[in-house]
């Protein structure tokens, strides 16, 4: 059953549009998920140069960059996904599912800012924008084929974070520890698995014909796969902490906290499939980050 967006959200959104050109635009492009790609400052903390200005500025450039690569990859992907979005009631009011913005222009602009973003990737560092060009052809393969694959769509999210990453690394000039890949990946099937399981509370039987991988999913395989990533991201974390000095173990505390949040949120106020709006939307989970990013900068930087 498909859930199309109610006439007062069209009609709203139809008004947003008309007074204010670049609002519907606004909305496609999804600003709020770019926090995905502070993934990309990771490095910058970690490596002790956040307090390097030459780097600093290097690292937001890169930053914006993924971001323009990331909404690039959204339209596209709203592009193949429009009538499986029509059956989620959320996505259905979408600017480009419910007709907002023309189908044609939501394909120049995927061009423009995917052209863009790899231009200005390759004349930053030609290995930031090696980095770059497989972030955007992993994701033109998501979206064309790997999705409808059980498990690998979610391994594919998980790479993208990598990508993340090693993007963010080589404008800094450092090497990722293995530490922090690993923790990457952990955290990022932990948020692709959580948001799995919302899209099928959510959907319900319908959720098949929103996403075809859905069909293979079931809340006992995704509670089971959730609490195994958990566990794992916790304890890789903590082994991480203890080779850093005497004081960093203790920001497992407010990693704990934060992941047993989200997984609060996920079971008891139905949120997930969007981290992002959890993040910014629920205020101990964005103390908690916050907490954990003051506590990072005094080991690294003062202690």
């Amino acid at each position: 059953m498909a859930y199309p967006p109610s006439e007062q959200a069209v009609a709203s959104a139809r008004k947003d549009s008309l007074t204010s050109g670049p609002a519907a635009w606004f909305a496609e492009i999804r600003p709020l998920d770019w926090i995905k790609n502070v993934f990309v400052l990771a490095p910058l903390l970690f490596s002790g140069h956040l307090l390097t200005p030459g780097l600093v500025l290097n690292a937001l450039v890169g930053f914006a960059i993924f971001c323009a690569l990331s909404s690039a990859s959204y339209i596209f992907n709203d592009l193949f996904d429009l009538e499986g979005d029509r059956h989620h009631p959320a996505k259905a009011a979408r600017p480009l599912v419910s007709g907002l913005i023309p189908l044609y222009k939501a394909r120049i602009a995927t061009v423009v800012l995917a052209l863009t973003g790899l231009a200005g990737s390759f004349v930053l560092n030609p290995r930031f924008g090696l980095v770059a060009l497989v972030f955007v052809l992993l994701h033109i393969g998501y979206t064309l084929r790997m999705k409808d694959w059980v498990i690998v769509d979610i391994l594919i999210i998980s790479f993208g974070f990598v990508l993340r990453v090693l993007a963010g690394a080589t404008v800094v000039n450092v090497m990722p520890s293995a530490w922090i890949i690993l923790c990457t990946v952990l955290l990022s099937l932990f948020l692709g698995f959580s948001k799995r399981r919302q899209e099928l509370v959510l959907l319900g039987a319908a959720s098949g014909a929103h996403r075809k991988v859905l069909r293979h999913y079931s809340l006992p395989l995704l509670d089971q796969m959730i609490s195994a990533v958990l566990a794992a991201t916790i304890v890789s974390y903590a082994l991480y902490t203890v080779t850093n000095g005497p004081y960093q173990v203790y920001s497992v505390f407010f990693v704990l906290y934060g992941m047993l949040r989200y997984l609060y949120l996920v079971h008891r106020h139905g949120q997930g499939e969007r981290p992002a709006e959890s993040f910014f939307t629920d205020l101990p989970l964005l103390l908690t980050v916050l907490g954990w990013g003051l506590f990072m900068f005094w080991d690294i930087y003062l202690s």
